[in-house]
C-alpha cells in the first residue's frame, strides 16, 4: 500500500490545533493507503518557529542567536534560541495530547546540515558554509540534537515508530558552488559530493541513534543531489517530482533499483470549477514517468506521496485540503500498482 504524508510546514500558530488536524487526518484513512502523520512546523510564529529556528533549537553546545540577516552562531545562548526551544517544548506537549494512545509511524521533519550551513551565519563572518571546520562541527551538533529530540518525541508518543525526513532544499546549490557570499560579489566554494554525503551520514546516524526506524533525505527539486543522497546511508530519498524530466527519472530509477525508496513530493492539484481537483493528473506525475523508465508497477506500493509545503498565504483549511488531495492521490497510485 502506498503511504502518504507531508513535508512538515503548516499554516497558523496553534501547535495543538495543527498536531490534532495532522494526526487525525492521517490516521482515519482508506484501507488502500498508509497514513504517516508528521510533526508540524509553524513558521507563522516567526523565525523562532520556522525550519531554521527549529534546527537552531536542536543544536548541542553550539549557541545561536538572531542577527540582522537571520540566525547566526554566537558566543553564548541567548533569548532567541531560548524562545525557539520553548516552541519546541510546546510542540512536544501538543503532540503528546494530539497523539495520545497512537500506535504507528510518525514522521519528524528536520532541516539538514548542508542547508542549515548555507542559511546560518558565523558569529563574525560569512555563512557557516564558508568554513569547512564549522560545517563539520555543525553537522555533528545537529546529529546529536536530532538524536536527543527523537528520544523526547518517543517519550511523548510511546507508541510511535519514528521516521525522519531531512530537508536539504539547497543541497544542489551547495554541491554546485553557486550560493553567493555575504557580499554577493562571489560564490561560496562548492562542497564536494563525498564530503556532503559524510555530513548527511552524520545526521542519518544521529537519527538512528535516537531511535529512528527509517530516515529519508529530501533533495528539493534537483536530481543532481541524488549521488550524495545515495551515499548518505539514508533509507529513502525525497524529491519534488514535477519537472524532473527523463534524465532525472533515470537517476531515480537507479536509486530505486539500488534499494532506496522514493518519497515523491507531488505538485499541487490543478482544479477547475467543472471538474474539481485533478487527482488523476497529480498521480500521473508519479506513475507515468515511473513506468516510462521501466520500474515495475508493483513497486509503486513502496512510494510515499508527500503533500508539499503550503504557500505562504495558505490557511489551515487550504493545507488540510491539500493533504486530503494527497491521500486521494496515494489511493490512486496504489490502484495503479496492481495493474
Amino acid at each position: 500500500m502506498t503511504a502518504v504524508s507531508g513535508t512538515g510546514r503548516w499554516p497558523g500558530s496553534d501547535a495543538l490545533e495543527a498536531a490534532s488536524v495532522v494526526v487525525g487526518d492521517l490516521t482515519d484513512l482508506p484501507d488502500e493507503v498508509i497514513g504517516l502523520p508528521f510533526t508540524p512546523t509553524l513558521p507563522a510564529r516567526g523565525p523562532w518557529g520556522d525550519r531554521t529556528g527549529s534546527a537552531a533549537a536542536l543544536l548541542v553546545e553550539l549557541p545561536t542567536e538572531l542577527g540582522p540577516h537571520g540566525w547566526k552562531l554566537s558566543d553564548r545562548p541567548g533569548g532567541d534560541v531560548g524562545r525557539a526551544q520553548a516552541f519546541a517544548r510546546e510542540d512536544l506537549d501538543a503532540l503528546a495530547v494530539a497523539a495520545h494512545g497512537y500506535v504507528g509511524p510518525l514522521l519528524v521533519p528536520v532541516l539538514g546540515p548542508l542547508t542549515l550551513a548555507a542559511v546560518l551565519y558565523l558569529a563574525r563572518g560569512d555563512r557557516v558554509l564558508a568554513d569547512t571546520g564549522a560545517v563539520h562541527e555543525l553537522s555533528e551538533s545537529l546529529a546529536a540534537g536530532i538524536g536527543e529530540h527523537l528520544v523526547a518525541v518517543r517519550r511523548a508518543v510511546p507508541g510511535a515508530q519514528v521516521q525522519v525526513l531531512v530537508h536539504e532544499p539547497l543541497l544542489a546549490q551547495v554541491l554546485a558552488g553557486v550560493l553567493p557570499t555575504f557580499s554577493g560579489y562571489s560564490a561560496l566554494r562548492r562542497v564536494p559530493g563525498p564530503v556532503a554525503a559524510e555530513r548527511l551520514s552524520a545526521v542519518v546516524t544521529g537519527a538512528r541513534a535516537g531511535g529512528a526506524a527509517a530516515v529519508a533525505v529530501h533533495g528539493g527539486t534537483a536530481w543532481s543531489s541524488l549521488p550524495a543522497l545515495r551515499s548518505s546511508g539514508a533509507d529513502a530519498f525525497a524529491l519534488a517530482v514535477a519537472g524532473l524530466g527523463e534524465p532525472g527519472w533515470e537517476r531515480v530509477a537507479e536509486a530505486v533499483e539500488g534499494g532506496m525508496r522514493l518519497w515523491a513530493e507531488a505538485p499541487p492539484q490543478a482544479s477547475s470549477q467543472c471538474a474539481g481537483p485533478d487527482v488523476v493528473g497529480q498521480a500521473d506525475t508519479v506513475t507515468r514517468p515511473w513506468r516510462s523508465v521501466g520500474l515495475p508497477a508493483a513497486a509503486l506500493r513502496d512510494v510515499v506521496i508527500l503533500a508539499g509545503d503550503p504557500p505562504a498565504a495558505a490557511s489551515p483549511d487550504d493545507a488540510r485540503a491539500a493533504l486530503a488531495g494527497a491521500v486521494r492521490c496515494a489511493r490512486l497510485v496504489t490502484e495503479r500498482s496492481e495493474t
